[in-house]
């Protein structure tokens, strides 16, 4: 018996997802969000990516408070800004990291 037919939802297969310096987070559920973004930043910072660019999206702002919020605790942020218009005005965040 699969674990489909005992009732249980089976784990979807895990994303693979590039450290280019840019992130979308359009494709993630919101509780997915706080570990994305650590880790996404811990790993563009592995690889000597300084400059991160965060796609979350217009809207009503509120996934760009929940980043904002995250990007605030991690040490290795240096600062973070809305993108200009040309890079996605406020429904993207760039952020520099610490050398």
């Amino acid at each position: 018996m699969i674990a489909s037919e005992k009732g249980f939802a089976e784990e979807p297969d895990p994303i693979e997802i590039p450290i280019d310096g840019t992130l979308d987070l359009h494709h993630f559920q919101p509780s997915d969000v706080a570990d994305l973004v650590t880790e996404y930043v811990a790993q563009c910072r592995r690889n000597g990516i300084l400059s991160i660019r965060l796609i979350h999206g217009k809207g009503i702002g509120t996934l760009r408070e929940t980043v904002h919020a995250i990007l605030r605790k991690i040490p290795e942020v240096q600062s973070y800004r809305l993108a200009d218009a040309a890079g996605g005005g406020w429904g993207a965040t760039l952020v520099t990291l610490h050398i």
